[in-house]
């Protein structure tokens, strides 16, 4: 680690010393470091599914209620892909160097995620203490919204052609109604999604952040081109602590930048405290 990067990180490690609580806030860069895609781009993400390449679909086309309305089996095989690829993935070690630092911290940790993974509740985080904007593929709805009923994913068993990415598996359904379910995320083009267990957890959020006088923003892997992790650690007008290689500018003398990957950037401030 050069001077410049040890000088960020000694920053760092000393606005955690100071505060009272973490606000971890983190976007897809997160879950880099455990081996996760982040579909940067058109060809990142055929690079993951080669037959949604072939057929030219993008992210955004499959990543789209519509989807699931016009082709649910290839909908389904994408989403089913995940939902299996996320429950073998391991938490990387950056996971608990958090766990560690909120330890240290009067009022602990609470986490602002876009990522739909999974990824803080199976690494040992408080299912109480975690936001999840853009809700989880661990839950499911109805594709009508029928009755805004979310219910767990744990008895959805997958199976997915290899060769073209679709379900072949019964496909899921709606406890109530019997029609289509789809992942409780919010897509895009998405006017469907219900948000209820995503803003109940903000509603814990706001009473947590009442007690917590002097906390600091934690940020690991928010980009720019969905910003609304960004947005929420700086409106918290505390000290922001920004750990990102590509979208790293910071503003602000209670800022502090480390370009570097999430795991990487963790073990540097937790090695200085």
């Amino acid at each position: 680690m050069d001077d410049a990067l040890r000088s960020a990180a000694q920053r760092a490690a000393d606005l955690i010393a100071g505060a009272d609580a973490l606000i971890v806030t983190a976007g897809a860069g997160m879950g880099v470091d455990s081996g996760l895609p982040d579909f940067r781009g058109p060809e990142g993400f055929w690079n993951a599914y080669p037959a949604l390449g072939r057929a030219r679909l993008c992210f955004e086309e499959i990543a789209n209620p519509q989807a699931f309305e016009d082709d649910p089996r290839l909908a389904w095989g994408f989403y089913g892909h995940r939902l299996n690829l996320y429950r073998q993935t391991v938490p990387h070690e950056g996971f608990r160097v958090l766990l560690d630092l909120a330890a240290r911290l009067p009022h602990g940790a609470f986490v602002f995620t876009s990522n739909v993974d999974g990824q803080f509740q199976q690494a040992g985080f408080d299912e109480a203490r975690i936001v999840e904007c853009h809700g989880s593929i661990h839950h499911l709805q109805c594709l009508h919204t029928c009755g805004g009923y979310i219910w767990s994913a744990d008895d959805l068993r997958p199976v997915i052609g290899e060769e073209d990415c679709r379900l072949v598996s019964p496909l899921p359904e709606c406890p109530l109604c019997g029609t289509l379910a789809r992942p409780n995320i919010l897509m895009f083009g998405d006017w469907g999604w219900v948000d209820t267990r995503s803003y109940a957890q903000q509603q814990r959020f706001r009473r947590w952040r009442q007690e917590a006088g002097r906390p600091v923003v934690i940020e690991i892997g928010a980009g720019l081109t969905a910003p609304s992790v960004r947005h929420f650690g700086e409106s918290q007008r505390c000290p922001l602590i920004r750990i990102n290689p590509r979208d790293w500018p910071v503003q602000g003398r209670d800022q502090v930048a480390l370009p570097m990957d999430g795991l990487a950037g963790l073990q540097a401030i937790a090695g200085l405290l």
